[in-house]
């Protein structure tokens, strides 16, 4: 069957499907020969397709992986970096970072920390991040001062960023601390550049430390486990790994 260039790379692991396009664009992949342009289609079990002229083989298919990173403040989310930063797949090992098609899933902004999904599922990738589908990612927030009900309901209901209206949120107080800091709890279903930054910014009060400590049912902390330290990784479970399919049948009939 015909399938989408970019999908079949992203499901070999090559790449995640947005990156595999920007390859596709740059003129890196071929099909019996040919330099393709973005759309083409072919048959993964019968073309022979390559990519910086190396083969794809399905039966060099790599087994998917499921990670979850707890992020280090200062790395950033991306698989290259010409500013030459440090990268998440910096963090893993040698094995897994080569030849892996390895790749995080989503972003965290690199003054942010915590949860963030590595794996070379193109499913998984296209499915949390794909603009129509609502997955729910907690996050504690540190803020400047202590904001009032008022200013928490206006969060939780949502306020215009860039002409266009938060999704509505969780926010509740965890705790407050010298008259100075507040730590939420904040749960946001859309993943808009640096969303919680800008709303507290918005509506008065500063982040200070971004923190996320979930995603959907995937926690950095298991039950009557410690929690994930920072800067490890660990490979899901089958119960996450479960959730991460059923978000990808979601996606198909939303």
């Amino acid at each position: 069957m015909d399938e989408r260039l970019q999908k079949i790379l992203s499901q070999w692991g090559i790449a995640s499907r947005r990156q595999a396009e920007q390859m596709i664009i740059a003129g890196r992949v071929k099909v019996n020969g040919k330099v393709v342009q973005l759309g083409e289609k072919a048959k993964p079990d019968l073309d022979k397709i390559e990519v910086d002229g190396l083969p794809i083989r399905p039966e060099n298919r790599p087994e998917p992986i499921y990670l979850l990173l707890n992020k280090p403040i200062g790395v950033i989310s991306t698989c290259s970096e010409p500013s030459r930063r440090s990268k998440v797949l910096d963090i893993l090992s040698t094995e897994l970072r080569n030849g892996k098609g390895i790749h995080p899933v989503g972003r965290l902004d690199a003054d942010s920390t915590g949860a963030l999904l590595l794996t070379n599922d193109g499913r998984v990738t296209y499915s949390l991040t794909h603009p129509k589908h609502c997955l729910p990612k907690t996050y504690q927030v540190w803020v400047e001062g202590h904001p009032q009900e008022s200013t928490l309901k206006l969060w939780r209901q949502g306020i215009i960023l860039s002409g266009k209206k938060t999704l509505p949120a969780q926010v509740k107080v965890l705790r407050e601390h010298n008259n100075s800091q507040t730590l939420l709890e904040v749960v946001i279903s859309e993943g808009r550049n640096r969303q919680i930054r800008r709303v507290a910014e918005k509506l008065g009060h500063s982040v200070l430390k971004l923190h996320r400590t979930a995603i959907g049912q995937i926690k950095l902390q298991l039950p009557g486990e410690s929690v994930l330290p920072i800067g490890h990784y660990r490979p899901l479970q089958d119960f996450e790994i479960d959730f991460l399919d059923a978000q990808i049948i979601k996606s198909k009939f939303s």
